[in-house]
Formats: C-alpha cells, structure tokens, sequence
C-alpha cells in the first residue's frame, strides 16, 4: 500500500505510449517517476492481451521508421534515448480491397507508379510524379528539426539554433506545413482515385481527409513511406513488446509503474512563492484515497476531456476551461479479435488490408473504411500453432451516441455488438471467405469498451481539431507543474505523434543542460 506521504518528483497519469515515452525520458533525466495506470494491462490503446493463446493487439497495426537510423520517427527517438529496442519484422506491401478492385500496395514511389498505370493510366502516373515534386521540399522541411530538440520554453530556441539554417533554408515550406494538405493537393492532383487515396492515407494518420489534415504530417509520411528502399516495421511480440521496452527504459532508471491506480484528482494548491492567485498541480490522489505527492510536475496522458475531469473546480481559468470542453473530438472504434484456425489458407495473405466500400460517402463515412490487421503472418508466436492471430476495426468512425446508456450486460447490447459488427466480418470475408466457420475465439469491441478500459472520453480516438480552424495545445497548461502530453497534445493522434508530445513534455521539466546533453548524445 502506498502511504499519504509518498513523494515523487514527477507523477505521470495513464501509461500510453506519450505518457511512457515522457516518463521513461523523465526517469533518463534523473527524476523519481511514479506512473499511475487505471488498467491492469500498460499501453493504453496501445496495450496487448491474451485469450487461450492468441496474443492480440488492442491497437495499432502499422508502424513504420523503427527499424533504421537515422529516422524521422520521434518514438525511434525516444528508445534510443533511453538506450532501449525491440527486435522489428520488416514487410513492404499491404492489401487494398477498394471500389476499383482488389490488388497489392507497395510502399515506395516505383510500385505505385505500376498500380496507378494499371488502375488510371498514364495520366495519373504523371500526376503523382508532379506531387512527389512537390512533396520533396515539404517532406524536407517537416523533419528540418528533429521532435527531441523541441522544448517548451525559452530554452527551445538554443535547442533548435543548431537547425535554424535548415529552416531558413526551408522557409517557404515551412510556412505550408500547417495548412491543411487539400491545398497542396488541389494544386496538383485532379485524378479521382489520387485524390481519393490520399484523403484514405490522410484519415490513417489523423482520423480526418485531407481537408482537416495538417500538411506536416502528409509531408512526413512522405519522406518515410516515398523514399528509396523504404519498408514498413512490425514489432516481434506485438505492440505489448513496444510498451515493455518503454517500461523497461522507465524501470532502469529507478522509475515505477503503478497498475490499478486510477487517478481520481489532481491535487492543486496556491502556490505562496509567486504573486497573486497563482496555483500549481503538486500531486494526485487515487481513488483508494491514497495520495502521492509531485515535487516538480503531473503530466496527464489522459485525453483532454478526461483531465479537465480530474481538475478541481477553478483548476483552470474559466475561458481555457470552456475552449478545452468545446473541442471537438473524433469517434470512436469497433473492434473484431479473432483467433482463427488457418488450416488451408492462401499462401498470398498480406499481413495487413485496407477495405473501402464506397469512395462516394467519403472515407469518415460511419462503417465505410475498415481495417484487418493479421500480425502472426509475420511472427507466428502470436498465435499457437497452426493458428492466427487477427484484429479488425472500423477506424475513428464509429459513434459513440449510438451505444450511450446502454447496458453492456443487456439483450439490447448485445444484439447492436452484432449488428455492427458485420460490416467488420463482410470486409474480412473479401480477404477469407470462409472466416466466419475458422473461428475459434471472437470477442467484439465497441465505443463502450474503449471508453470503460481505455478510460477514453467516449471512446474516442483523439480530439477532430481540423487544419487552419485551430491547433492542439502544447505540452504546458494554465496551471502550474501541470503538463499534458498524447494525442490531446501538439502533435497529434497516431504512435509518432505522442511520442513526439511525451518527448516534448518530458523536455519542457527537465534542464537545458541536460536536454542538451542528450541531444548530443544522439547526435543530434
């Protein structure tokens, strides 16, 4: 048991990937790190169970920029700065099953180039050469600073000063890179299936098409999935083997881990070393009542909507208040897990597919884009033998209104599971027509079960903020010692992303000097 007087020097709440990534690089720093989970599991929507052999992960499927160095991705950052890996699988296609047909997806400029002749022509090719042109100048600028030199505070201009040159020298496509990519795209691409396709890998990365998607994050998968001799990664043991590396880093430096410790409130008091009302966030209790006390900072990894939850009333000046509530958020998600007989199966499986139903309804569509990831291709020691693994979701577009107040113990409940599931069980039937009879474990997730033990604000996947119509808040709040970091926080939703957030919170409290000196320590 954890008595009242427990002391930390900083309390990270929730232990998704931004939320380990910051407090495994506190613990680098030199802090005594204590990590407050509500679940039994750690990761977050990131987290890996088992179910009669079959090891499952709960989310994400595709990762890319993890097996080489030097990369662009902020989570390969973070590992190697708290000096942790993972052994990674590499692959370079994935299946689409789309209105124009099914076929085979290579990553890299020169296949596509052979499935847009085949599906469009000439013409398209040219296109997509024209983007690419484009796309090389943005791509540039978009990892011109790498995420660990970013920082918070006025010490964030002697971490970037070494890449002021690149930027300078990148201006003109810096001053794009936050505006949404329909632009960049409506000045080059006028084929109808480029442009569908690029609102699809838009709404992969940000849980919205081209029109609310920043141009930075395009221009990043760019220069990663574009490049020559490029491959996509795919961590040995699952996503589970990810998050235990990031525990590991944490738990190697003296920090800790806490399970079953659901934060209830975040502790706030005035703060009698500054002038006026000013408060400051000095530690969390739990809903066991115990309390562990922060003596530098709280960093929430909850969503935005489930940290103002945690305040006190007045925890946050008014008008912050009510702009955070108002943001908008994205939906939710239905899940298939599945663990299958695959006796007989075709030898030409991808490990993962793309299905669209209808490019007319758009890719946000509820029920109209799905997404079948079958991970034991690549590593067989996530299902017994003989057997697979495969995880099955409708991405971000799943609404939570259709499941409130339901009972999940309930008729009603269990009849809509079903209901709205079989658009997850057609799609996976374009891939394995006989699925349905392979079966040997089936369990269905819907926006209730995200919200119960994801501990996400309906479910859903991150906040819907749209390009040029607003920008995520940084790692710093109004309020004192608190910092918040994930896919509420600049940079976004997706593994890179909070990553990058947990870099930039975990730089923001910790020393220019140290910061620095990793800095060169990673050779950046």
């Amino acid at each position: 048991m954890t008595s009242d007087k427990e002391i930390a020097d900083i309390v990270v709440i929730g232990s998704g990937i931004g939320g380990l990534s910051c407090a495994a690089l506190l613990a680098r720093y030199g802090f005594k790190v204590i990590v407050c989970e509500s679940h039994t599991i750690p990761g977050g929507a990131a987290h890996a169970f088992e179910r009669h052999g079959f090891r499952f992960d709960s989310g994400p499927s595709l990762y890319s920029g993890l097996s080489y160095r030097p990369s662009p991705n902020p989570l390969r950052h973070v590992l190697d700065a708290i000096g942790e890996d993972i052994d990674w699988l590499t692959y370079d296609a994935w299946g689409c099953c789309l209105p124009e047909g099914d076929f085979s997806a290579q990553v890299g400029a020169e296949p596509f180039y052979e499935v847009l002749a085949k599906l469009r022509g000439p013409a398209a090719v040219a296109e997509w050469r024209s983007l690419q042109a484009v796309m090389e100048p943005l791509g540039k600028a978009a990892i011109a600073v790498p995420p660990a030199a970013l920082r918070s505070d006025l010490g964030g201009l002697l971490t970037m000063a070494p890449y002021a040159p690149a930027l300078l020298q990148q201006a003109f496509s810096v001053s794009k890179l936050t505006g949404p990519f329909s632009q960049v795209m409506d000045s080059v691409v006028s084929d109808p299936f480029i442009r569908n396709w690029l609102d699809l890998l838009c709404f992969m990365l940000s849980g919205l098409p081209a029109s609310g998607t920043i141009t930075a994050e395009i221009a990043f998968m760019f220069a990663d999935w574009y490049r020559p001799g490029v491959v996509l990664d795919y961590p040995v043991g699952g996503s589970g083997a990810l998050v235990n590396a990031l525990l590991r880093g944490l738990e190697s430096k003296g920090g800790e881990l806490r399970l079953n410790a659901h934060v209830e409130q975040i502790l706030i008091e005035g703060d009698t070393r500054r002038v006026g009302k000013a408060e400051r966030a000095v530690g969390v209790r739990l809903r066991n009542g115990e309390v562990i006390r922060a003596r530098r900072a709280v960093v929430s990894n909850a969503v935005l909507w489930d940290t103002l939850k945690l305040l006190p009333e007045g925890g946050l000046p008014k008008a912050d208040w009510l702009k955070s509530q108002a943001t908008p958020e994205c939906d939710s998600f239905m899940h298939l897990h599945l663990g299958i007989d695959a006796a007989g199966l075709s030898p030409n499986l991808e490990c993962h597919y793309i299905v669209v139903n209808d490019w007319e309804r758009g890719v946000t569509a509820p029920q109209n884009v799905v997404a079948i990831s079958i991970p034991s291709l690549l590593d067989p020691n996530l299902a017994p033998p003989g057997k697979h693994t495969i995880h099955v979701y409708t991405p971000a577009t799943e609404p939570y209104q259709l499941w409130q107040g339901l009972d999940r113990r309930s008729e009603a409940y269990a009849a809509q599971k079903e209901a709205r599931a079989e658009v997850m069980w057609k799609a996976l039937e374009r891939v394995i027509p006989d699925i349905r009879s392979r079966c040997q474990v089936t369990l269905v997730g819907t926006p209730l079960t995200h919200e119960r033990f994801l501990r996400r604000h309906q479910g859903t996947y991150g906040p819907a903020v749209w390009a040029g119509q607003g920008i995520l808040p940084g790692s710093k709040t109004p309020v004192l010692g608190l910092f918040c970091c994930g896919d509420s926080s600049f940079p976004g939703i997706g593994l890179p992303a909070v990553a990058a957030s947990g870099m930039m919170a975990a730089n923001a409290i910790a020393p220019l000097a140290k910061h620095r000196a990793l800095l060169k320590e990673l050779g950046f």
